[in-house]
């Protein structure tokens, strides 16, 4: 097996392993929820009414230098968790973020 595809098959395991703890995660990530409120009020400002947490993640990963210390540059999984802290903490986004409710508990 190339050494490129053994380093993608540990990264599939370590995502599988992975808790969803997003408090420990944007506590040892400030850099990412930093990047998140600033896209997500740029976006705002360029006139969208509602946007997709995923979207911010994405953009956050080719458009800026923020990553995560979870052997990914940006963890998708807290997407919804990003956009609920948002809504949270910048009472204007409420309904900014389309959400759904969630399927299990999350830390």
């Amino acid at each position: 097996m190339k050494k490129e595809n053994k380093t993608f098959c540990k990264q599939i395991k370590q995502n599988k392993e992975m808790k969803t703890d997003f408090k420990k995660y944007d506590k040892e990530n400030p850099a990412i929820w930093k990047a998140f409120v600033e896209l997500s009020k740029q976006t705002r400002l360029k006139g969208f009414e509602t946007y997709g947490a995923k979207g911010i993640l994405e953009l956050i990963r080719w458009h800026t230098g923020a990553i995560g210390n979870d052997g990914f540059k940006v963890n998708n999984n807290f997407a919804p968790d990003y956009a609920r802290k948002m809504m949270f903490e910048f009472p204007e986004f409420n309904g900014f973020f389309r959400l759904r409710n969630l399927q299990k508990e999350r830390r």
